[in-house]
C-alpha cells in the first residue's frame, strides 16, 4: 500500500479523540496488514470495526473524563457534543444539544470528583459509529463512593465522532 492509501485512517486516527502520531498509525497499518496476508479471511470488515471500536473507545473516554473531571476544564465537554444532535439522560433527566448540556454540566454542584473506571466494553454500531458502556465508581467532593454507569453512542461524521447519546445514571439501589 503506498502511504496516499492510510490517508483516510490516518485522519480517523488523528482525530481530536485519538493522538496517535503519524508513525503509530502506520506501524498499526502494518501489522493489520500482516495479519490479513496471513489469514486474509479471518480479518472481515465486522472484524476490523470491532477491534477500532475497542481502540476508539477506550480513548475517548480517557479523554471524555480526564476534561470532565477537571473542574477548571470541565465546560469543555461541551466540544464532544452536536449542538442539535445530541442527547443526554442524566439520572433519567433528559436533554437535546451541546447548549443545554453544557447548562446541566454546568449546574452540577460538585467541585471535586474522583473516578475508578472499572470497564469499558465497546462495540462497533452498523452506521459506523461506537457503542460505549462505562462502568465504574466516582466519588464528588466529600461525598460517599457510589458506583455508576455510562453509556455513549460516537456517531461518525466527517472523519470524526461526536457524542450522538449520553446516559449516565448513579448506581443506588434502595433496600428494604
Amino acid at each position: 500500500m503506498e502511504n496516499d492509501d492510510y490517508q483516510p485512517l490516518l485522519r480517523r486516527c488523528r482525530n481530536r479523540y485519538l493522538k496517535w502520531t503519524e508513525s503509530q498509525v502506520l506501524e498499526f497499518l502494518e501489522l493489520v496488514l500482516d495479519l490479513v496476508k496471513d489469514v486474509p479471511e479471518s480479518l472481515e470488515k465486522p472484524t476490523a470495526q470491532k477491534f477500532y471500536a475497542k481502540d476508539i473507545g477506550k480513548g475517548f473516554v480517557q479523554q471524555y473524563y480526564g476534561i470532565f473531571d477537571d473542574p477548571e476544564n470541565r465546560a469543555n465537554v461541551v466540544n464532544f457534543y452536536s449542538a442539535t444532535e445530541s442527547f443526554m439522560t442524566f439520572e433519567g433527566h433528559q436533554i437535546q444539544g451541546a447548549p443545554k448540556i453544557l447548562e446541566k454540566v454546568q449546574s452540577l454542584s460538585f467541585q471535586k470528583i474522583t473516578r475508578v473506571i472499572t470497564t469499558v466494553d465497546s462495540q462497533p454500531t452498523f452506521d459506523g459509529g461506537v457503542l460505549i458502556n462505562v462502568l465504574g465508581r466516582l466519588q464528588c467532593d466529600d461525598d460517599p463512593p457510589h458506583a455508576f454507569s455510562q453509556v455513549f453512542v460516537l456517531k461518525a461524521n466527517a472523519g470524526t465522532y461526536f457524542v450522538a447519546h449520553d446516559i449516565f445514571r448513579l448506581n443506588i439501589h434502595n433496600s428494604a
